[in-house]
């Protein structure tokens, strides 16, 4: 049987980087997707077949509550899944991270508290145990409750301001020396009793660690800290699998960590970051005083009408969505919109900021559901050149990732993050609820440009109203 679950465990591995691979592509990703779950579903049945002919008393209530918390994990995800708007699978995701760094922080204790625990072996086996589940518990614990904070954040439970308490650095610093020098008492415990205590003090300690960490975060460099969240959860299921000497979930653990740790340094990249400011805190925030003094200027509205006779003359234009557009569920409209006016023969493109919305990819997501092409859909760095020639710029529901401030306000919390430069065009129209500011509680300048027009109201009846105008014009 070993053979055979070596040879299952392998498959199921190739089908985890076949998912991988598949995702790294808007037209692959629901086929990487069915990989991943084959690759799972192939995993979990192989796991639940081999304890069931290793174990003696698997008929009796050990059976039953391995197959009832499959059922009901499995069902609770169903309908999790169905049920999730597109507004919320950010926070989804979040919270699907804190239960794999829970995950690991249990096998972890339990393993140490086990019949036949690490604790019982001698020599230098007995220290690599002991680390194993140290690093194990400690990267779960700050996984579990960084992703739940983050969840708020997301959510709206929590503000989207960074917590900057003084001397942060030096805290964290403090913290992760501390759950450094706790791991030479467990190590050294005499027994199971006493090294307990040391293990769950180092607990508390790392799961306070994962609340600083992420509270000292900005709303909006949340995307970031998700996907560095997907990789603090891979590794917590890497070292669950070394703990628990399966060689499937330390592969499995490893591919998601490298994964996310990857698209997190693609993503600071991007916004002129670095990974270490989000490693330990702080990301985008830095110490910083009091914004600079107010923008000053004078907000200009403008009809749907005449936006949309704006568009239907015009030969360029490029729409920017952000978290409004996801909010208002102005996707399919917005396709329809596009449609009509590439009908007109106006070339009409998208341009996506590396964190627009609140999850990498949150945009490209909703924009392939409602069938938007993929070729017209570009990323910041392709397409911001080309702003200057463009004759109208429709912006949907996004705010910080169009603020002129990040480029030219040394103050202002998102400064140095790469923006999409929509002031550049002929016209911009800012499709927004109200002047509130965005995520990151700042305020935006663009809205005051002389060559920016506010079109305020729910951004689905906004489009719905442009595309009923442009219709109308191409019937004319």
């Amino acid at each position: 049987m070993t053979g055979v679950t070596t040879i299952a465990y392998l498959l199921s591995g190739v089908l985890f980087i076949r998912s991988l691979g598949g995702l790294s592509k808007q037209e692959t990703a629901a086929r990487g997707n069915l990989y991943g779950m084959l690759g799972m579903a192939l995993a979990v049945g192989v796991a639940g077949i081999t304890w069931f002919l290793s174990t003696e008393s698997a008929v009796g209530p050990g059976l039953g509550l391995l197959v009832g918390s499959v059922v009901v994990g499995s069902a609770i995800g169903s309908v999790l899944a169905r049920r999730v708007e597109m507004t919320g699978m950010p926070e989804l995701v979040a919270i699907l991270h804190s239960f794999v760094g829970l995950a690991a922080v249990l096998v972890g204790i339990s393993s140490y508290l086990a019949p036949r625990a690490a604790h019982e072996v001698q020599g230098a086996a007995h220290i690599v145990a002991m680390v194993e589940i140290w690093v194990g518990v400690a990267v779960g614990a700050l996984t579990f409750t960084g992703s739940i904070v983050a969840w708020a954040k997301l959510r709206g439970t929590l503000s989207g301001k960074p917590l900057l308490l003084p001397g942060r650095h030096l805290l964290n610093a403090g913290i992760a020396l501390g759950i450094v020098l706790l791991a030479v008492p467990f190590v050294s415990a005499s027994g199971p009793a006493a090294g307990l205590t040391w293990l769950l003090v180092m607990t508390v300690l790392a799961g306070l660690l994962g609340i600083h960490l992420v509270m000292a975060i900005g709303g909006a460099d949340m995307p970031v800290v998700v996907s560095l969240l997907n990789s603090y959860s891979g590794w917590a299921a890497a070292a669950a699998g070394f703990v628990l000497a399966n060689d499937l979930l330390i592969v499995t653990g490893a591919l998601v960590g490298a994964s996310g740790a990857i698209l997190s340094i693609i993503m600071c990249r991007a916004m002129n970051r670095s990974i270490l400011n989000v490693v330990f805190g702080g990301f985008g925030t830095g110490d910083v005083k009091s914004s600079s003094a107010p923008a000053t200027g004078e907000v200009r509205e403008i009809s749907a009408d005449e936006t949309a006779a704006r568009l239907s003359m015009a030969k360029n234009v490029i729409i920017v969505p952000g978290y409004g557009m996801a909010v208002a569920r102005a996707q399919n409209a917005v396709e329809d919109l596009t449609r009509s006016l590439r009908e007109k023969g106006v070339n009409v493109r998208f341009a996506i900021h590396p964190v627009a919305g609140r999850l990498p990819g949150h945009m490209n997501v909703l924009l392939a559901e409602a069938g938007v092409p993929y070729d017209i859909v570009q990323e910041m760095e392709h397409i911001n050149h080309d702003f200057a020639t463009t004759d109208v710029v429709l912006v949907i529901g996004a705010n910080d990732i169009v603020n002129p401030g990040a480029l030219d306000d040394a103050s202002s919390p998102i400064y140095g993050m790469p923006v999409l430069e929509v002031w550049k065009s002929k016209l911009v129209v800012v499709l927004k609820r109200g002047m509130a500011a965005g995520y990151a509680g700042v305020d935006n300048p663009l809205f005051l440009l002389d060559n920016t027009r506010m079109l305020f109201g729910d951004a689905r009846k906004s489009i719905e109203s442009l595309l009923g105008a442009v219709n109308a014009k191409k019937a004319a």
